[in-house]
């Protein structure tokens, strides 16, 4: 094996390393409020979970494309700068996930593999209209979309419902938060999955084995579907803790009307290509639910919190992408790529390890929330 190919299954390992995150990371988006209302059992929601996004990731392949050739002139990128990308996205997912902060997987990988491309070839590398038009308009109008729609339907679904018992309408909607969890689940499939799949693309390109017009191999889709499906299973339980308990007291019909709010407006972005962050719907709707539940009280605090990360996750991770391949630069070669990836896996095993001093699980996560992500220990 020469040292391109060496170097190209490093970029692909990464990628799919990072799949893997974005799997265990966002599964608090499909289920969070399912889990919170009792819906689903916590083990049966991540396996439920995990299964609609592996199907989910061969309904469409609209957002790999844009990944793989719409952020960044892919005659300007090498390897390298594709594996720094990597790693800046990979760097916020995982000290988001310690915090339990549901932040966009989606722009943590843009921004790193913006910032590594700045650093490496230059701003006219980098499709800025496209960024614009493509990741940031959808990053502000979706959660506020993502919002109304949810406050509107909560407010419909008590309206609708006023006379009925409440226990028969609390069984009832339980039903239903399982179809529409579903439906997230397989929305998520569509739209992140294929984040993976965009970026393994590009790097092909770069590495000289597809040409630009060639296409999404069908090993890569199905590697990248095993992947976040995986992650799905092994439950970020940290993320859903603060999006199913810390945001605001979920009731089964506000359950249904958040996680049917944001299955519709993952589907469009889909189906348009937007690359979106099916984080900031979810919570959007999450908040949405909240709002539209007159008794209802959201903890806007947190909410506040997540937003200021929300706004600093492009350039956090576009400076941890340049950062790392300035390292692996100065370094050199396959060596240089070693030593970064080495730095990242000892950052995963920090994390890792401080996570398990006060440790979120299926066990605990619904437990009441008392102001902190970790539940008060007995």
């Amino acid at each position: 094996m020469d040292a391109d190919t060496l170097l190209l299954a490093v970029v692909v390992a990464t990628a799919l390393t990072f799949d893997f995150t974005n799997g265990f990371h966002d599964t608090a988006n499909a289920m969070a409020t399912s889990i919170a209302t009792g819906a689903l059992k916590p083990k049966a929601a991540v396996t439920l979970s995990a299964v609609l996004n592996f199907a989910g990731a061969f309904l469409s392949l609209e957002v790999a494309a844009t990944i793989a050739t719409g952020i960044v002139e892919t005659g300007a990128i090498t390897l390298t700068v594709v594996f720094a990308g990597l790693v800046g996205g990979l760097a916020w997912n995982l000290v988001t996930w310690y915090f339990g902060i549901p932040s966009s997987s989606s722009h943590a990988l843009i921004g790193g593999v913006v910032g590594a491309t700045l650093i490496a070839a230059g701003m006219s590398a980098v499709k800025a209209g496209e960024i614009v038009g493509r990741v940031l308009l959808p990053a502000v109008l979706a959660p506020l979309t993502a919002i109304a729609v949810a406050a509107l339907g909560t407010w419909l679904v008590y309206r609708i419902t006023r006379s009925v018992p409440e226990r028969m309408r609390e069984r009832g909607f339980r039903f239903g938060q399982i179809g529409s969890a579903s439906l997230v689940s397989l929305a998520h499939g569509t739209n992140d999955a294929q984040k993976t799949m965009g970026v393994i693309t590009l790097a092909m390109i770069a590495a000289g084995t597809l040409t630009e017009d060639a296409g999404t191999p069908l090993w890569v889709i199905v590697s990248s579907a095993l992947a976040i499906a995986l992650g799905t299973y092994v439950g970020g339980w940290r993320v859903i803790r603060t999006l199913g308990k810390g945001l605001t007291d979920i009731e089964t019909p506000q359950g249904f009307a958040a996680e049917s709010s944001s299955a519709a407006v993952i589907f469009v972005s889909s189906h348009f290509g937007f690359p979106l962050s099916t984080t900031h719907v979810c919570t959007g709707s999450v908040v949405g639910a909240g709002v539209g539940r007159r008794t209802a009280r959201v903890r806007w605090g947190l909410a506040g919190r997540m937003a200021l990360a929300w706004l600093i996750t492009l350039p956090a991770a576009g400076v941890v992408g340049a950062l790392a391949w300035a390292a692996a630069d100065l370094i050199g070669g396959a060596a240089g790529v070693g030593v970064v990836f080495a730095a990242m896996l000892l950052l995963s095993g920090l994390l890792f390890l401080a996570a398990r001093r006060r440790p979120v699980h299926a066990g605990n996560v619904n437990d009441e929330w008392t102001g902190g992500l970790a539940p008060a220990r007995p």
